[in-house]
């Protein structure tokens, strides 16, 4: 079975991030392994109105038409619901910014596997109905135990 991934904005901003620090560099590099991953359907991307919305606001024309273009390579578009709404306004209450939240509602209520971010805030939320982690997390996780 395919595992259902959801990035979020800062994860795909990440290869456009000042690589000095190996972190970050290490970070880049997982996220574009995960993007090869996508791109050979051995992962199912999902997309949503808060990464498109996001996305918009890069002033940056030719990394937001670069991202923005993942959302051909996605299985389903998670729009605006009540449902994503109540969900991240539950999450909120954890201490997760209300952006934050909604890529997590909107990851959940796609049944996605994995919620992909280098945000150090949403790597410390945990929910039983999906796993948070950092693209270099991902690949071990996907390594261990799904190819």
């Amino acid at each position: 079975m395919k595992q259902r991934i959801y990035l979020d904005n800062c994860c795909f901003n990440r290869p456009y991030d000042e690589q000095s620090n190996q972190k970050i560099q290490f970070e880049a590099r997982a996220k574009l392994f995960i993007q090869e991953l996508v791109m050979n359907k051995d992962v199912e991307l999902v997309w949503s109105y808060i990464l498109k919305f996001e996305n918009s606001k890069n002033p940056f024309t030719a990394k937001k038409d670069a991202i923005a273009q993942w959302e051909t390579l996605s299985v389903l578009f998670v729009d605006a619901s009540n449902e994503i709404v109540s969900l991240a306004e539950n999450i909120t209450q954890t201490g997760i910014k209300t952006t934050d939240a909604l890529h997590i509602a909107c990851a959940i209520t796609a049944n996605c596997n994995y919620c992909i971010t280098v945000d150090n805030h949403m790597l410390k939320y945990r929910n039983d109905r999906i796993t948070i982690c950092n693209p270099i997390e991902f690949l071990n996780h996907y390594f261990n135990h799904y190819e």
